[in-house]
């Protein structure tokens, strides 16, 4: 195996970023428990490792992108995850939307072995991660995010350093809130729109774009006008899971977030209703349901 870069975990981003890697000439290899993601990737040059383990010989850095804190603490062991003899003097990249002390106990491990470890959240969801328009928020020492930013932005459009090892997940929960709010307030004004008798798509197609609009309203907008939230963005498991880790940040630090809670909650109506494996977009069709707002069926 000889890859610039060992991707553990090809997930929804995960998988995206080693699209991206590979489309600019990176050379990636990649390991997932699921085999079948791996393999999925091979057509498109990845190298298929057998495990994180025998992933780390062969590759100059690790990029880790998990979906819990168990999956990191596993992926950061010394059976089958990536603590060995061969990770000393590599640099793992660590991109998860985690708590920052299993993010700490993380690097504890990697120094342990020789290795460093960068706190990187990325701010995007799988769309935005296909089209290259990821921003990195890189955190840890200074000189080992310059050893590695060429690698950041052969996938993100910006990596940006933000200081200490733990800032990337402070920054991260900021960005997650405004775009949290803004998804919730985008169903709001198309269902509010709807009901006061506009079109939908005229709706998106007017606002995007202008002094009014957001990034999550240009394309997640997008997905509420066209009543389709069956696309490959990010389902409802990722922000129900970043929320417990938001509020406990916000108590640990006695700041009230009223504006965040408040827009979490057609989150959880649209799972109640059945949208959890839909795009978060779908809380348009929760708060569609909320307010009895029934759309006309376009013409055949």
């Amino acid at each position: 195996m000889n890859a610039q870069v060992g991707i553990v975990g090809l997930g929804v981003l995960g998988s995206a970023i080693a699209e991206v890697l590979l489309a600019n000439k990176f050379r990636v290899a990649g390991y997932d428990t699921d085999d079948s993601k791996a393999q999925n990737l091979e057509p498109c040059g990845l190298i298929r490792a057998a495990s994180a383990r025998a992933l780390v010989s062969g590759v100059e850095a690790i990029l880790t992108c998990l979906p819990s804190a168990e999956s990191l603490k596993s992926a950061t062991s010394d059976r089958q995850g990536i603590i060995s003899p061969d990770l000393a003097g590599k640099i793992v990249i660590e991109t998860s939307t985690l708590p920052i002390p299993e993010k700490e106990a993380a690097r504890a491990r990697v120094e342990a072995a020789g290795a460093d470890m960068l706190d990187c959240p990325l701010s995007g969801n799988r769309v935005m991660a296909l089209k290259g328009e990821l921003t990195a928020f890189a955190s840890g020492k200074e000189t080992t995010f310059e050893q590695v930013e060429t690698l950041l932005r052969g996938f993100c459009r910006e990596a940006h350093f933000v200081g200490p090892f733990g800032n990337g997940m402070k920054m991260k929960i900021c960005g997650n809130i405004l775009n949290l709010v803004h998804n919730s307030v985008a169903a709001e004004v198309m269902v509010l729109g709807m009901k006061s008798g506009l079109d939908p798509k005229m709706i998106h197609k007017v606002i995007s774009g202008s002094g009014s609009s957001s990034r999550m309203f240009d394309l997640r907008g997008g997905f509420m006008a066209e009543n389709e939230f069956m696309q490959e963005g990010m389902n409802f498991s990722i922000p129900l899971k970043d929320a417990r880790i938001i509020s406990q940040q916000a108590a640990d630090v006695l700041c009230p977030i009223p504006i965040y809670q408040a827009a979490l909650q057609p989150y959880y109506a649209a799972v109640a209703q059945g949208h959890f494996d839909e795009d978060a977009a779908a809380v348009c069709a929760a708060l569609e349901l909320a307010a009895n707002c029934v759309r006309e069926k376009d013409p055949p």
